[in-house]
């Protein structure tokens, strides 16, 4: 048989309780993965142990679950995937009656036991670390070797008991590239109803799997097959066969898993994947027929778009850090990038509205838009010089914080008290440095100050909002003509 490599903060955990006088076992996904000469992402062990004679035998621990389940600590490694083995009694499980959890759990004494509740074939192996024997009582390794995801027993019953288990099974084919088994794809076609019933954490958990994994399009296509999408991302399904204009060589839905997959080529971050895949979702309720550009239009799609994506990714319970930051993106995906017309003051202006913290990742949704089209516009000349120019205006102030002067010295000077006002010259000014960068000087700044402190309040604040506005107007009429010239987006 293959020997496999074994860390020793996992054979310290099977020694330890074999010493005791107790069986144990790897099982599930690490043995899975060390048979495909994968390093697991995390290591679990079963036993016929009870949790209080698990506990007995460590350091350290913590058990806060209602399945047996002792986390192991190691502390001494630097290893995230070590630092803790989960260690799970032998269990049966009672009824699922809310077709996510078992209405009890009864730990056994048998090996057999635990393994024949697990979902896959592939996951329900189990190993022994002393004797080198693997345990499989559902052709497991069969099926691993000829990449195939199997439940274990009838799909019906896998899937009743645990609806999750049905975007597990795509999760799974997605991530290792294995095919669904034919009764398997039938019960998950057939029964997608059951995520119903499945919390959108969970839901959103394995989604976000998906998403991060190397071929997200293949996930993406599958739940589409299969019927899941409606309770995963039900306004995806109203971007199929949605036709665009003469720059695409894909409708919506195609557009927009190609711009997910290269994301995921270029190994981007989770909020940029999550913006690929929601930047153009909106299209469908946008799209205009043109008659001057003898083509569809979806004007204002970004707007409504940022708004869609924001309530699809609350309701998954996506963290409020991770929606902000992919609302911003979507919001400003249409940014207009060709820098023989573009002024390092609009580039200023876009930094200003999506913040330099995601100026970057901006850049890299374009580049997934730009090649999901199929007809790429942009030459690698233009998007170099947009780069350049990114980096020019970030040496220039973009917002109050970065002007060379503050609140206090301007309370300082102006002799005056705390209040609207300095928050009005405050935003006069970054308006004017905006416009030049030049004027961001300590004595330039301190003189103009002296000037617009004599305003009355109201022109100042006028001259602050004001000013901006006429110029974002000015700006986005340009740019729209200029778009429909050159037939951009």
């Amino acid at each position: 048989m293959k020997q496999f490599s074994i860390p020793k903060e996992v054979t310290h955990v099977t020694e330890k309780l074999e010493k005791a006088g107790f069986e144990a076992f790897l099982v599930g996904g690490c043995v899975r993965d060390l048979i495909l000469d994968k390093i697991p992402k995390d290591w679990d062990v079963t036993t016929n142990a009870k949790p209080d004679e698990i506990i007995a035998l460590f350091d350290k621990t913590f058990y806060e679950n209602d399945f047996g389940t002792v986390g192991v600590v190691n502390e001494k490694t630097e290893d995230e995937t070590l630092k803790i083995v989960e260690v799970t009694p032998y269990r049966t499980e009672s009824e699922y009656s809310d077709n996510r959890h078992p209405d009890s759990v009864i730990f056994s004494q048998k090996i057999e036991d635990d393994l024949k509740r697990r979902d896959f074939t592939i996951n329900s192996l189990a190993y022994s670390v002393s004797q080198k024997t693997i345990i499989d009582l559902y052709d497991g390794q069969k099926d691993t070797k000829n990449k195939l995801i199997r439940t274990v027993g009838k799909p019906i019953d896998r899937f009743t008991e645990d609806g999750l288990r049905i975007l597990r099974a795509i999760r799974l084919s997605t991530e290792l590239s294995f095919e669904i088994e034919s009764d398997t794809e039938k019960a998950i076609s057939e029964n997608s109803h059951l995520l119903k019933n499945i919390s959108k954490e969970r839901i959103r958990d394995e989604f976000t799997k998906i998403i991060m994994s190397e071929k997200p399009m293949d996930g993406l296509l599958a739940m589409k097959k299969l019927g899941i999408l409606k309770y995963v991302i039900p306004e995806l399904e109203k971007t199929f066969g949605v036709e665009q204009n003469k720059a695409h060589s894909y409708d919506v839905w195609e557009h927009l898993i190609r711009s997910v997959q290269l994301s995921a080529d270029k190994n981007y971050p989770l909020e940029v994947r999550l913006s690929a895949l929601l930047h153009d979702i909106s299209k469908p309720e946008s799209r205009r027929w043109g008659k001057e550009q003898d083509a569809w239009t979806f004007y204002g799609h970004e707007v409504i778009g940022a708004r869609t994506a924001r309530k699809i990714l609350t309701n998954l319970k996506f963290p409020s850090k991770v929606i902000e930051k992919a609302v911003i993106l979507v919001r400003w995906h249409m940014f207009f990038a060709d820098t023989e017309q573009i002024t390092l003051s609009a580039v200023r202006r876009m930094i200003v509205n999506v913040g330099q913290a995601n100026i970057w990742d901006l850049m890299n949704v374009r580049i997934c838009d730009r090649i999901g089209t199929g007809r790429p516009k942009e030459d690698p000349y233009r998007l170099r010089k947009y780069h350049a120019m990114i980096e020019e205006a970030l040496r220039d102030p973009v917002s109050v914080g970065m002007l060379k002067i503050d609140g206090k010295k301007i309370m300082e000077i102006t002799k005056t008290n705390p209040g609207p006002k300095i928050g009005f010259i405050l935003h006069a000014l970054l308006e004017e440095v905006l416009e030049d960068p030049k004027k961001n000087t300590k004595e330039y700044l301190e003189n103009h100050i002296k000037e617009l402190i004599l305003l009355p309040e109201n022109e100042l604040e006028a001259l602050g909002k004001q000013g901006k506005q006429i110029k974002e107007e000015v700006d986005e009429e340009e740019i729209r003509k200029i778009r429909g010239k050159h037939w951009v987006k």
